[in-house]
C-alpha cells in the first residue's frame, strides 16, 4: 500500500520577557588562540559575590542574560579547561543595556579540567516537553546496572521481576541514545552499567514529532561520550558486595583532532543474582510454592563511532552500540501441600541457560542553512538482535520423575530512516516537519520435548512483520510571556503475525492521526507553566501476541494472546517550574488519561490440563474503557552550603475495568465484569551532607504504597540507603561507598482473590555494600560538537527520536 506523507501547521516553545525596570548584559566568547567562537560557556552573574542568574553561550558564542535588576554586577566567564574571566558590568537607567563586545579566553595549563566530570549529585532540570535527570555519582553507586538505579528516579518504579514503569504505568518506551532497541527494556536495564549512563530523560506526554508508542511516554538513557580536544577519558569500577560479589567496569574514551573526533565506551557487569519467595493457596487446596533462585550473568556494552566535519555547514556521524549478554539461572519450585492431603508434594528444578546480542549501527548527516536555526538531519538506523533460550526442566511428583527441555531462538531486524527538517520562518515562528519509514522483521522458533502441552504446541514456528510509515509537522509561535506548539502526526501502520506458517495468525491495517498541543507560560524568568494534549497508542508487542510459552511451571504457565487489539491513549498534563536562588527549585505537574482497550495481564484457569485443577495461565487481555489522574512533585533545595535535599513524591489514580476470572463453586470458574480504582504513591528524599572539599555523604529514602489492582492488592515498599565519597589526587580519582536496604526491608509482598485466594512474597539481594572508583585523565581543551543537538542529547525534534 502506497502511503502519501500529510503534513499539517503546528509548534513552539516558551521564551521570557524583559520587564520594564531591569536590564541586560551580552557579548561574545572566543578562544584566544584560535579565534574561533566557544558554545557552551558558563556566564555567571554575581551581586557582592552572590550568585544572582548566568546562562551559557550559543553555537556561535553568544549571550544575552537578562531581567537584572539595575545595579552593578561582577560577571564571570567560566568554561572548562579555560582561566576564568572575570569582569564587571553597572546597569543603570542610562545604560540598560551593556553588550561586553567580544571576550578572548585563554586555555589553562592543565589539562585534567578537559576530561568530561561526573557531577557530586544529580540534578533534576524541567524542559518544556521533558525532565532531564544528569546521573551523578549519588546514582551511579546506587547500584551495578541502569535497573539498580532507577527506582532512585522520580515518577520510575522497577518491579521484582525487572519490569518497568513510568507513574504507576508499564506501557512505557525505552530508549538508548535517542533510538530503540529490539531487546525486552527489563532485561536491557540489567544489561547496561550504571557508571556508563550520562542522563535520564522522563518525556511524559510526547508531542507529534515523536513515535506515539508509550501511554505513559518515554524514558531515554543517555550514555556518556567526550567531546574534547586530544585523548581523554574516564575510568569507572566497582563492586557490589550481597550473598555473592558483583563486579561493573566502564571506560570512555575520545580523540579530537582536525575535523574528526572519535570516541568510544566499553562497560561490563558480571555477578551472581539470588532470588527467593512463596505463593501460599487460602483455600481448601493449602499448596505453599517456595521458590529459590539464583542468576550468573555477564554482560558487555560497547559503543564506537565518529564525527566528521565536512565544513562549518555539514556534519556526518556514525556509531554502532555493541551489546552481549549471556546468563545461567537455576531455580527451584516446591510446591507443599498440607499432611494428610491427597496431593502429592512436588519438586520442580529450572535450570536456564540464556545468550544474545542487541546490536545498532546508525548513521546521519546534518546540514546548516545560512538562516540560524535552519537545519535538515537525515537519519538511518539498523538494529539486530537475537536471543537463544534454553530451558530443562525437572519434575518429581511423589516417586516419579519427569525431565523435558525448551528451547527458543528469537531474531529481529529493526530498520529506520527519517527525515527532519526545521525552519525558523522569523524571531517568533518556527515550522518543523519530518518523515519516517520503521520496518521490524522477527522470526520465532520454539521447539519443546515436554509430554504434557499438546503435539501441535512442541514444534512452533511464529513470525511477526510490522512497517510503519509516518509524516509529523508541528508549528509554533513564541511571544513575551506565552508560547504554543501545535503538532499532529499522520501514520499507516500494517503487521501480520504468522503461527506454524499459516495455522494460525492475524493481521492489522489501519491509517490514523496523532495530535498534540502544548501551551507554555512564563509569570516571570523564574516562574513557568505549561499544559500539554497529547494522543498516543500501545500496540500489542511479539511477546504479548505469540502463542510460545515463557515459561511455565506446574501451577503456572505464561503465554501470548493473539487476540489483544491496540491501546489508545488521551493524555492532558500541566506543569510548573520554580526557580529559586543558588541553583535551588521545584516543580509540580497533573495529568489526566483516557485510555481504550488498556493492556493488562490477566490469570485464568488451565483447561488444557484437566487432570492438574490447579493450573492457571497468565496472558494478556483488553480491560475496557479506563481513566488515570495524578500528580507529582519534586524539588532541588540547597538548606546550607553543606546540605541540599531532593525530595520527590508522585501519585496516580486508575480507573480499571475488564473480564477477570472468578471462581463460583470449587470447579467452576467465569469470567465476570470487575471495576477497582487502582491508586499508587511514592515518595523519595535524596540527602547530600559536605563536610569538606574532599568527603561528602548520602542518605536516601524510598517509599511505594501499596496498590489495589484488578486481580491482586499490591503490598507497600520500602528501604533506606547511605553512602559516603572522598575524593583525591586534585580531583582526578573519587572513591565511593554505598550501604543500599541497610535494613533489609525491600521486598515485593501480594494477596489475590481471583482465580484463587492466594498471598505470596518475593524478595532478592536488596541489602547489598558498593564499592567503587573513578579516575579521570586526558589532555587537550574542552571543544563543543558542532553537531547534531542528538549528540548533546538534549534533541527537541525529528521523527528519529520516537
Amino acid at each position: 500500500m502506497h502511503f502519501k506523507l500529510l503534513m499539517v501547521l503546528l509548534f513552539g516553545s516558551i521564551m521570557t520577557m524583559t520587564a520594564q525596570n531591569s536590564g541586560s548584559i551580552s557579548g561574545k566568547i572566543t578562544d584566544k588562540t584560535t579565534n574561533e567562537p566557544l558554545p557552551y560557556v558558563s556566564i555567571v552573574i554575581k551581586d557582592n559575590g552572590a550568585v544572582v542568574t548566568g546562562g551559557i553561550t550559543d553555537d556561535n558564542g553568544l549571550f544575552t542574560i537578562k531581567n537584572l535588576p539595575l545595579k552593578s554586577y561582577t560577571v564571570e566567564v567560566q568554561f572548562m579547561g579555560y582561566k576564568t574571566f572575570v569582569t564587571n558590568a553597572n546597569l543603570n537607567e542610562q545604560a540598560k543595556a551593556m553588550n561586553l563586545g567580544t571576550i578572548a579566553i585563554n586555555e589553562v595549563a592543565t589539562t585534567l579540567d578537559t576530561v568530561e566530570i561526573v557531577k557530586e549529585t544529580s540534578t533534576i532540570e524541567q524542559k518544556i516537553d521533558r525532565k532531564v535527570i544528569t546521573v551523578g555519582r549519588d546514582l551511579t553507586t546506587a547500584g551495578g546496572t541502569a535497573s539498580e538505579i532507577m527506582n532512585n528516579i522520580p515518577s520510575v518504579n522497577v518491579d521484582q521481576d525487572g519490569k518497568i514503569s513510568l507513574r504507576g504505568n508499564q506501557n512505557v518506551r525505552v530508549l538508548v541514545d535517542g533510538r530503540p532497541t529490539n531487546i525486552d527494556p527489563a532485561q536491557l536495564l540489567k544489561q547496561i552499567p550504571s557508571t556508563s549512563i550520562k542522563k535520564i530523560e522522563l518525556i511524559t506526554n510526547p508531542s507529534a514529532k515523536y513515535n506515539p508508542e508509550g501511554m505513559s511516554g518515554i524514558i531515554n538513557i543517555i550514555l556518556h561520550k567526550n567531546a574534547s580536544d586530544g585523548f581523554n577519558g574516564t575510568y569507572n569500577g566497582g563492586m557490589t558486595f550481597g550473598k555473592t560479589p558483583k563486579f561493573n567496569n566502564s571506560l570512555d574514551m575520545n580523540f579530537r583532532t582536525g575535523k574528526v573526533n572519535f570516541f568510544g565506551n566499553i562497560g561490563n557487569n558480571l555477578g551472581k543474582y539470588a532470588n527467593w519467595g512463596f505463593v501460599e493457596r487460602h483455600d481448601d487446596i493449602a499448596s505453599r510454592q517456595v521458590v529459590n533462585g539464583i542468576s550468573d550473568n555477564k554482560g558487555v556494552l560497547g559503543k564506537i563511532g565518529m564525527d566528521y566535519y565536512i565544513n562549518d555547514n555539514n556534519t556526518l556521524s556514525v556509531y554502532t552500540n555493541q551489546n552481549y549478554f549471556s546468563g545461567t539461572s537455576l531455580f527451584t519450585i516446591d510446591v507443599l501441600y498440607p499432611e494428610g492431603s491427597a496431593s502429592p508434594n512436588i519438586l520442580q528444578s529450572n535450570n536456564m541457560d540464556g545468550d544474545n546480542f542487541n546490536n545498532t549501527y546508525n548513521l546521519a548527516y546534518k546540514h546548516k542553512f545560512a538562516k540560524e536555526g535552519h537545519t535538515l538531519d537525515l537519519e538511518a538506523n539498523y538494529n539486530d538482535s537475537q536471543n537463544k533460550q534454553s530451558v530443562d526442566y525437572g519434575v518429581a511428583i511423589a516417586d516419579a520423575t519427569q525431565t523435558y527441555g525448551d528451547h527458543l531462538v528469537d531474531n529481529r531486524q529493526n530498520t529506520t530512516v527519517n527525515l527532519d527538517y526545521v525552519n525558523p520562518l522569523n524571531e517568533k515562528t518556527t515550522l518543523e516537519a519530518g518523515a519516517e519509514a520503521r520496518i521490524l522483521t522477527t522470526d520465532n522458533e520454539y521447539h519443546s520435548t515436554n509430554p504434557n502441552i499438546p503435539a501441535d504446541q512442541q514444534n512452533v514456528n511464529y513470525t511477526y512483520d510490522m512497517s510503519i510509515y509516518s509524516a509529523y509537522t508541528t508549528f509554533g509561535q513564541k511571544f513575551e510571556k506565552f508560547s504554543y506548539q501545535l503538532g499532529a502526526r499522520f501514520e499507516s501502520y500494517k503487521v501480520k503475525a504468522d503461527f506454524n506458517r499459516g495455522q494460525q495468525g492475524f493481521k492489522n491495517d489501519y491509517v490514523t492521526v496523532y495530535p498534540s498541543v502544548y501551551l507554555g507560560y512564563n509569570f516571570n524568568d523564574k516562574n513557568m507553566m505549561q499544559l500539554s494534549y497529547s494522543r498516543r497508542v500501545d500496540r500489542p508487542s511479539i511477546e504479548q501476541t505469540k502463542l510460545i510459552r515463557e515459561f511455565s511451571t506446574y501451577l503456572l504457565t505464561s503465554i501470548g494472546n493473539p487476540q489483544l487489539v491496540p491501546q489508545f491513549t488521551n493524555s492532558v498534563e500541566v506543569n510548573y517550574t520554580k526557580m529559586f536562588g543558588q541553583g535551588s527549585s521545584v516543580t509540580g505537574g497533573v495529568y489526566y488519561r483516557f485510555i481504550n482497550d488498556e493492556i493488562n495481564r490477566i490469570f485464568y484457569p488451565n483447561d488444557a490440563t484437566p487432570d492438574n485443577d490447579q493450573d492457571q495461565i497468565m496472558t494478556f487481555g483488553n480491560f475496557d474503557k479506563n481513566s488515570a489522574f495524578g500528580f507529582e512533585v519534586s524539588a532541588n533545595y540547597k538548606i546550607f552550603k553543606w546540605w541540599d535535599i531532593q525530595p520527590a513524591v508522585d501519585f496516580s489514580s486508575i480507573s480499571q475495568q475488564g473480564r477477570v476470572s472468578i471462581q463460583t463453586s470449587p470447579d467452576v470458574f467465569e469470567f465476570q465484569n470487575r471495576k477497582v480504582d487502582v491508586n499508587a504513591f511514592n515518595a523519595r528524599l535524596n540527602s547530600n551532607f559536605r563536610v569538606n572539599q574532599r568527603l561528602s555523604f548520602l542518605l536516601f529514602g524510598f517509599y511505594r504504597g501499596p496498590v489495589n489492582g484488578v486481580q491482586n492488592l499490591s503490598k507497600e515498599m520500602y528501604k533506606i540507603d547511605s553512602g559516603a565519597r572522598y575524593t583525591l589526587l586534585d580531583n582526578k580519582m573519587s572513591l565511593s561507598v554505598r550501604f543500599n536496604d541497610m535494613f533489609r526491608t525491600m521486598r515485593y509482598g501480594f494477596s489475590a482473590s481471583n482465580p484463587f485466594p492466594q498471598s505470596g512474597e518475593f524478595r532478592w539481594e536488596s541489602r547489598t555494600v558498593y564499592v567503587g572508583l573513578n579516575y579521570m585523565f586526558g589532555a587537550g581543551k574542552n571543544r563543543a560538537l558542532q553537531r547534531k543537538q542528538r549528540d548533546d542529547n538534549t534533541k527537541q525534534g525529528g521523527g528519529g527520536m520516537f
